[in-house]
């Protein structure tokens, strides 16, 4: 099975991630779902193995949240993921596929929880600095 990442160039969390996916020598399919957004299927199948509920799966920040009235806690799955679909910049992300479950990988550190744990011999450290794994390729802080 490969390992897919459902990416937004232009978010720092979704890079990190995947330059943590390829830190750990994999070389992942890399799907912009801006242009590519996933199926109504594929959507809900990710979502439900990330163990999140549909409103966990919901951006706010920096998309029409607001505007389409999303923040109403009447609105149930359905209408969220109809959102979503016709606004994929709706749709959190990264997600990440791995044979070992799927994340929603906020922070990017949630990646470690779906890799082989051996998957690492090096540092890594995320755009802005912050070390991610020491130099043993051993998380921080744990």
């Amino acid at each position: 099975m490969t390992t897919t990442i459902y990416h937004n160039p232009a978010c720092g969390t979704s890079r990190n991630t995947l330059a943590l996916l390829i830190h750990a020598g994999i070389e992942p399919v890399v799907i912009d779902y801006l242009k590519t957004p996933p199926s109504r299927d594929e959507l809900v199948a990710m979502i439900e193995a990330a163990g999140l509920t549909v409103r966990e799966a919901l951006r706010e920040k920096g998309t029409p949240y607001a505007e389409l009235g999303l923040d109403d806690p009447s609105l149930g799955d359905e209408a969220l993921l109809d959102a979503m679909l016709a606004h994929p910049i709706l749709i959190n992300r990264p997600f990440v596929i791995t044979p070992l479950g799927t994340r929603l990988c906020r922070p990017s550190e949630r990646l470690l929880e779906i890799l082989p744990k051996d998957g690492f011999s090096s540092a890594f450290s995320k755009e802005d600095g912050e070390a991610v794994l020491d130099e043993q390729g051993r998380p921080m802080g744990r």
